[in-house]
């Protein structure tokens, strides 16, 4: 039985809740904007407490009364730092980061669990992750970051994931990342022959010996965008190596039967929403239904944190809650420095130039040139507030204001963006 409670945000169609789930945490809630997603979490555990709605509105649940639960955790939204889109960062009405970081301070889990997109683990945003370290260090958190890769894990697609996991110090001593689980690896023919051959396509084994491979990562899209698809014209290009058609998703059930042949010069049948769900992690005992219209159930798949990758992760923080094993020495946040040119103006009253930060980072024995100065402040200007102040020698000097991202503040222009875009959000 469950003893651990978990609070999930932005809880999606339930990746990572079903992950949490086989780890030993009992959902206390879970939160949701997408309707059709959260009916998917009802439909599967109807036991469970789902809010549908911005998971920010103070109107949709009470984090309050939720004090000191075991494990908030959340798949906040990607598109604020994927490599694919305008990587606004902490200007994106979709950044829910700084506001999931700020609500652990209030709310005071044991432990806090985020994931979100490799483009997160960017230089482009080395100075948003610091201000994640620094505020949960100030907050009483230990925290660490680490890219995970979901192929690690038994799930046959090359998926990427940049994770925070953050605890409490008497915890946070007895975590440790959880170990990959061997050098065999799932590929996408063994994942799905079974699927392919259920209609009695003579051609599912030659199919399978193809699909021998790990698939590129699943793309579920946002609303912004068309139909369901596996992707843009490189991974589709990868796909049809493996003898899938990645030109659309098939409807339930039309999967190759007898005497199926491809036409025209397709590398193969399409996958259906099922198909990609076992890509994704989810395993036939799971029973897993996902409700809505064709698009909308790929695009829960598709956005979905894996559940083996979940369950992995949760079991790892699920000892440290227990306490169990070996404790180790905890490596301070403040060792760890993501973006050094963030860390020294945090720390700066007055104004300094280019030049002198170069030379204050030499002193720490980090070597740094103009251009890489200048650049350092052109990515911290897209997420905080940069002053320049031209001083009596002629050159400029720099100072490190506010943080640009939504951490709750009832005044923040997320709110106005959010409303104006809230049908295209997901």
């Amino acid at each position: 039985m469950a003893d651990l409670q978990a609070v999930e945000i932005c809880a999606g169609a339930g990746g990572q809740a079903l992950g949490l789930e086989r780890a030993g945490f009992e959902h206390a809630l879970a939160v949701e904007l997408d309707p059709q997603a959260a009916a998917t979490l009802k439909e599967n555990r109807p036991q469970w407490d789902v809010k549908v709605g911005d998971v920010a509105n103070p109107g949709v649940w009470e984090p309050a009364d939720f004090r000191e639960v075991d494990l908030i955790a959340g798949g906040v939204p990607c598109p604020p730092f994927t490599i694919a889109g305008k990587q606004l960062g902490a200007t994106d009405e979709r950044d829910l980061f700084a506001w999931a970081v700020k609500l652990a301070e209030r709310v005071r889990p044991k432990a806090l669990l985020l994931e979100n997109v490799r483009g997160l683990s960017a230089n482009r945003f080395a100075a948003y992750r610091q201000n994640v370290l620094d505020s949960l260090q100030n907050a009483g958190y230990s925290a660490q970051w680490k890219l995970l890769h979901a192929a690690d894990y038994g799930v046959p697609q090359l998926r990427p994931r940049f994770v925070l996991v953050a605890m409490l110090p008497e915890y946070a001593e007895f975590f440790s990342w959880p170990e990959p689980h061997g050098e065999e690896r799932t590929t996408v023919g063994e994942a799905l022959y079974g699927m392919m051959a259920a209609k009695g396509w003579e051609g599912a084994e030659a199919w399978a010996a193809k699909a021998d491979q790990i698939a590129p990562t699943v793309v579920g899209g946002s609303k912004k965008h068309g139909g369901a698809d596996l992707g843009p014209t490189r991974a589709k290009a990868a796909w049809a190596k493996l003898g899938v058609d990645a030109l659309g998703i098939a409807n339930d059930g039309d999967v190759p039967g007898p005497g199926w042949e491809p036409a025209d010069a397709k590398p193969g049948p399409k996958l259906t929403v099922e198909m990609v769900a076992r890509i994704q992690g989810w395993k036939p005992e799971d029973k897993w239904v996902f409700t809505g219209k064709k698009t909308s159930r790929y695009r829960q798949v598709g956005n979905a944190f894996p559940p083996p990758v979940a369950e992995a992760v949760g079991e790892s923080i699920a000892r440290a809650l227990r306490q169990e094993g070996t404790p180790t020495k905890l490596v301070e946040a403040t060792e760890v420095i993501h973006d050094p040119v963030y860390k020294l103006l945090r720390g700066m009253e007055r104004p300094i130039g280019v030049e002198q930060i170069i030379g204050r980072l030499e002193k720490t024995g980090q070597r740094m040139s103009e251009p890489e100065v200048e650049r350092h402040i052109a990515h911290l200007e897209r997420d905080f507030v940069i002053e320049r102040i031209k001083r009596s020698s002629g050159s400029l000097g720099y100072t490190l204001g506010e943080f640009k991202a939504f951490t709750g503040q009832e005044e923040h222009e997320r709110h106005e963006l959010f409303s104006l875009n809230q049908a295209k959000i997901s």
